[in-house]
C-alpha cells in the first residue's frame, strides 16, 4: 500500500467513530467497515433470508461486487438489467420500490451525518426515501463532506458530472467535464434529495467504509 494511500485510510479510520455518532443521532442504524470486502458480508447479514432484493445505480455497489454476491447467496432479486425491453425496465424499476431490501450508495454524506443524492429519473431516491421496506447505503469515506453544502456541491458538481460521463449521456457537463446548471432531457440532477433523519427505527441503515469507492 502505497504511503498516501496509508494516510488516507488511517483518516478514514479517525473520522468514523465521528459519523457514525453523527448518523444514530439522527435515527439511523450506522456501522463502520475497514475493507469492501467485510461490508459486503454484513450487508448480506442484515438482509431478511427470503426477502425481495434490488437496487438502485451504484458505482459502489457495483466496485464491491455485492450485487453478484446477493445472488450467488439464493436472494431473490428484482434486477432492472435483465428486462428484455425497455417498458420492461420500467416495470421492474417499479416493482423495485416495494421490495424488501434496497442497495445503494449516496452522493455525498456530511460529517454531521446529513446525506445528499442527485437522481435523474427518481426512482432510486423513492426507494430509499419511502418505498422499500428496508434500505442499506453502502458509502465510501471518500464521499464524507466538511458539512452539508459541501455534501451539496459534492453531488452536483463531482458526482453528477462524473456519472454523466459513466452514462454517456448528452450533457454539458459530459462535454466540458464541468457542471452547467443544465435543463436538458437527460439532466442527471433533476432530483435532488438531502436526508437529514431517519423517522422509522431500523428502516435505513448505513455502512460506511474506509475505503474509497464509487464516483
Amino acid at each position: 500500500m502505497a504511503q498516501g494511500e496509508k494516510i488516507v485510510k488511517e483518516r478514514y479510520g479517525i473520522m468514523a467513530p465521528f459519523v457514525l455518532e453523527a448518523l444514530k443521532k439522527r435515527g439511523y442504524e450506522a456501522y463502520f467497515c475497514e475493507t469492501a470486502e467485510e461490508a459486503s458480508q454484513l450487508a448480506l447479514s442484515l438482509m431478511p433470508k427470503e426477502g425481495t432484493v434490488s437496487w438502485g445505480g451504484s458505482v459502489t455497489i457495483e466496485e464491491m461486487g455485492l450485487i453478484e454476491k446477493v445472488k450467488a447467496a439464493g436472494f431473490p432479486v428484482i434486477d432492472r438489467d435483465e428486462a428484455k425491453s425497455k417498458e420492461e425496465r420500467v416495470s421492474m424499476m417499479r416493482q423495485a420500490l416495494l421490495c424488501d431490501v434496497y442497495l445503494s450508495s449516496v452522493n455525498a454524506i456530511s460529517e454531521d451525518g446529513v446525506m445528499v443524492n442527485i437522481d435523474g429519473m427518481g426512482n432510486r431516491i423513492a426507494a430509499i426515501a419511502f418505498g422499500a421496506k428496508q434500505v442499506i447505503l453502502l458509502v465510501g469515506m471518500n464521499k464524507l463532506c466538511r458539512d452539508g453544502k459541501a455534501a451539496r456541491e459534492r453531488a452536483r458538481t463531482y458526482a453528477a458530472p462524473n456519472n454523466g460521463v459513466r452514462l454517456s449521456l448528452n450533457l454539458p457537463c459530459v462535454k466540458t467535464g464541468s457542471c452547467h446548471d443544465c435543463n436538458g432531457d437527460d439532466c442527471m440532477c433533476s432530483q435532488i434529495v438531502e436526508m437529514r433523519r431517519n423517522r422509522i427505527p431500523g428502516r435505513i441503515k448505513v455502512i460506511l467504509v474506509g475505503e474509497s469507492l464509487g464516483l
